[in-house]
């Protein structure tokens, strides 16, 4: 299984510093992996560093929590597109979800797929680990309603990361055809190839080279 553009090659550590961002810089050279995922302040460090490469530059939006204002996540997401950026990463409001309070929910996401189109892909967290079944069937149909590229597990910053079932869920309830990225404790080959068998076509990880070496 050829895995190297199924990764995401993520550093997103709180204290990430510039000499740990160049060595994921140059692995994903190195490796060819689909992108790199950085904090929004690393983005111009990333697009420049890459840009005579195929590797894209993800960032995150409202991260790791979802609770900032929409406007700002769409401040966030103009200004990681115009710093280089080509996906976004987002973190939906979960509390407003399990309220039910779906139009608000509904209207963030929607407010960051607008921001970005035409110049950037839209993932959407959705932090599988807070959630019922039902609440991941329900914010998935929301996410491909209003025309988002990818649903996402999670952030990695909670009490829980990707699982088999959850990706499973997520696949059969989007459908062949949109992104699911699975993220969050996926380490090795083993976990990253249960995950794309259960429907993830992207990878989010820390730990790309083990996986394509087969670690």
């Amino acid at each position: 299984m050829e895995l190297k553009k199924y990764i995401d090659h993520t550093i997103l550590a709180t204290d990430a510093t510039e000499d740990k961002l160049d060595k994921i810089i140059a692995e994903a050279k190195e490796y060819d992996f689909m992108s790199v995922c950085v904090s929004p302040l690393w983005v111009s460090k990333c697009a420049q560093a890459l840009k005579d490469t195929d590797v894209k530059v993800c960032t995150v939006i409202g991260f790791p929590q979802g609770t900032h204002t929409t406007a700002t996540k769409v401040f966030e997401t103009k200004d990681a597109i115009a710093n280089g950026a080509t996906e976004v990463d987002m973190v939906i409001p979960v509390g407003l979800l399990k309220q039910g309070n779906l139009e608000a929910v509904r209207a963030d996401i929607a407010a960051v797929v607008e921001a970005a189109k035409g110049k950037a892909l839209t993932k959407v967290i959705i932090e599988t680990c807070l959630l019922t079944d039902e609440e991941i069937v329900t914010v998935c149909k929301i996410c491909k309603e209003v025309g988002a590229d990818f649903v996402k597990t999670s952030t990695g910053f909670s009490k829980g990361g990707a699982t088999v079932h959850a990706v499973s869920l997520m696949r059969q309830t989007v459908g062949p055809d949109m992104g699911v990225k699975a993220s969050g404790g996926v380490r090795t080959f083993a976990d990253a190839k249960a995950m794309i068998e259960a429907g993830a076509n992207r990878i989010g990880t820390s730990n790309g080279v083990a996986i394509v070496k087969g670690e």
